[in-house]
């Protein structure tokens, strides 16, 4: 069983967004949803699905970020 940073895709109300992917990230992403399908014993799930969770997956887990993100917050008193 592969250890994938993602769990299983909540189901939430979707929001239209339009992004352009190269073909190679395309790729990934369906390979992906496929592993993270046969993982949670489901069908596979929609690649544009798993960008939002990648990307708050990311930037949970970048602390340059969070780090950033703290200077710029105003300090509470």
């Amino acid at each position: 069983m592969a250890k994938l940073k993602l769990g299983p895709i909540v189901d939430d109300k979707p929001v239209k967004v339009t992004v352009e992917l190269p073909a190679s990230l395309h790729r990934d992403l369906v390979a992906y949803a496929e592993i993270l399908g046969r993982e949670a014993g489901q069908l596979s799930a929609d690649p544009l699905r798993l960008i939002v969770p990648m990307l708050e997956r990311f930037i949970a887990t970048d602390r340059g970020f969070a780090r950033a993100r703290r200077k710029l917050s105003p300090k509470s008193e």
